[in-house]
């Protein structure tokens, strides 16, 4: 067979593509579930608390990710700002993972425990009144909206069946746990859990 007959031939050319495709993707895809740097957590690393889920949810709700990447990678330039590159074994709780690569805002991968809560509670209602030069939007109805406690325990389930370790205890006090929080409370207890569970030398 010559590439005249598969370039004549739509239907056969589709199939080689699929089949080309399929061979390539399982060739990078497959070995990254038996290397243990990828498939287990690093040490210390915990499940989001039902709040920090809670705000999670919210940040994806919001967009965050579209501006905001989690994935220091691995250079000098990145690492001298933010931290210790990132690594997969991170984000094995993260259903989906947060990495992106667009970068308006500065990368939040090791955000956690870098400002005080009530520095993002300014920051997230009026970015300018803490930097002046912002461009990001602000969220002043994340201070009013209450939470759904009824809806935190089936997010913590629906975890549990993508494998997060989640215990009964966690999903039974998960409504107790976000009773009368706000979206702005769940949000900064999320920023604030960020990349706390490798050591940064920032």
């Amino acid at each position: 067979m010559n590439h005249d007959k598969v370039e004549k031939n739509i239907g056969l050319m589709a199939i080689l593509i699929v089949l080309v495709i399929s061979v390539g993707g399982l060739v990078e895809i497959v070995p990254l579930f038996f290397l243990k740097s990828t498939t287990e957590p690093v040490a210390g690393l915990k499940p989001y608390t039902a709040l920090q889920l809670e705000g999670r949810d919210v940040y994806i709700r919001e967009g965050c990710y579209v501006c905001h990447s989690q994935m220091i990678r691995p250079f000098r330039a990145e690492t001298e700002r933010y931290g210790h590159y990132s690594v997969a074994g991170e984000f094995v709780y993260d259903h989906p993972f947060q990495w992106g690569s667009k970068r308006t805002g500065p990368d939040l991968a090791r955000v956690g425990g870098r400002y005080s809560d009530e520095w993002h509670r300014v920051h997230l209602i009026n970015p300018r009144d803490v930097v002046p030069e912002s461009n990001m939007p602000g969220f002043p109805w994340l201070e009013k909206n209450v939470l759904n406690e009824n809806r935190t325990p089936a997010k913590l389930k629906a975890m549990r069946t993508l494998g997060v370790p989640y215990t009964d205890a966690d999903i039974n006090g998960a409504s107790h746990a976000v009773k009368g929080k706000t979206e702005m409370d769940a949000l900064i207890a999320y920023l604030q859990g960020l990349g706390t569970s490798i050591k940064s030398r920032r």
